[in-house]
């Protein structure tokens, strides 16, 4: 019976020794963002692009 208790905790401690070393490593990890692509030159918003599909008058 000891036996039995005995691996059970040795079993709950190391699932939560992984669990804590997971959630670290988790927060630890630097997330990248890709670079918002430039406007070229004669290449229209996506609103006025959207606003003109509709019939849209930009001054309304």
């Amino acid at each position: 019976m000891l036996k039995v208790l005995l691996i059970s905790i040795a079993i709950v401690l190391g699932v939560l020794a992984l669990t804590v070393f997971v959630i670290s490593k988790g927060y630890s990890y630097e997330h990248k963002v890709d670079p918002l692509p430039d406007n070229h030159k004669g290449e229209k918003d996506l609103n006025d692009r959207h606003n003109e599909e509709r019939g849209w008058d930009k001054t309304q």
